[in-house]
Parts: C-alpha cells; structure tokens; sequence
C-alpha cells in the first residue's frame, strides 16, 4: 500500500473514531454506558467476522494460528473495550473535541515511548526533539481545547 493511500485511510478511520464516541454516547442514553459499550462491540464484531470470512486471506481459518500468538497479543480487544467506556463516559464532560484532543495525545505520547524502546515487538526508532515537540505542543492542545 503507498503511503497516500495509507495516510487517507487513516485520515478516514479517524473520523470515525470521532464520532464514534457521540454515537456510542446517544446509544447510553438509551440504554446505558456500558451496555452501549457492549453493543457496539458486538456490532463490530459481527462487521469483523463478515468482512474477515469474506475478504481476508485464508479467512476465519487463519484463527487456528492464534496458539502462535504470545498471550499479551490477546489483549488487545481490552484496550478497545477500556477506550469505547471511557469515551462513552467521559464524551459529555469533555464534549467530543476535548475527548478526541485527550485520546490523540495519549496515543502520541506511548506510541512515542514503544518507538524508543521498541516495545510490543516493534523495532527500536530514535526519539526526535520534533517528536517531543509536537507532543508538548498537544498537551498544550488538550488544555487549550478543555479549559472553560
């Protein structure tokens, strides 16, 4: 994949997660946070199951590999689960600008720390005083954007 279409695909899955956090909230008030929470990964796992069994290489066979898998690859799932609550819970306090600033300063700021020491089985990567900056420059983002 070229790094455009790579990028644009970024770009699109982000918005999504923007609004994911307002859906899933509207959802809450219906039935609550975390059975909203429970639906939408439900709902997204029936979407993960269609698109796998229908478009990825070997299919849904390919989960016989998962003993392969060193454990603490498993959890991920978790960290989507622990996001999905959290955003549902803290959209309406934070609104979705403030949620989203917080959320893409924490993801900079560990993906930042597995770059340099090269953690969850991803090569090291030097931490760049630009790299810093712009982190600083988020953090800034998040207080400017979540002050009243």
């Amino acid at each position: 994949m070229s790094k455009t279409i790579a990028l644009f695909a970024a770009l699109a899955a982000g918005t999504l997660v923007g609004m994911q956090a307002p859906v899933n909230s509207r959802l809450a008030r219906s039935v609550g946070s975390l059975q909203a929470a429970t639906v939408s990964f439900l709902v997204g796992t029936l979407a993960l199951v269609l698109i796998a069994g229908v478009f990825a290489h070997g299919g849904l066979g390919a989960l016989g590999g998962l003993t392969r898998a060193p454990a603490w690859a498993l959890i991920g799932g978790l960290f989507g689960a622990v996001y999905v609550a959290v955003a549902l819970i803290t959209v309406r306090t934070l609104g979705a600008t403030g949620l989203s600033a917080a959320v893409i300063t924490g993801q900079l700021a560990i993906s930042v720390a597995i770059d340099r020491f090269g953690l969850l089985g991803l090569p090291r990567a030097p931490v760049s005083a630009t790299r810093i900056i712009g982190l600083a420059l988020l953090v800034a983002g998040v207080v400017l954007v979540v002050r009243r």
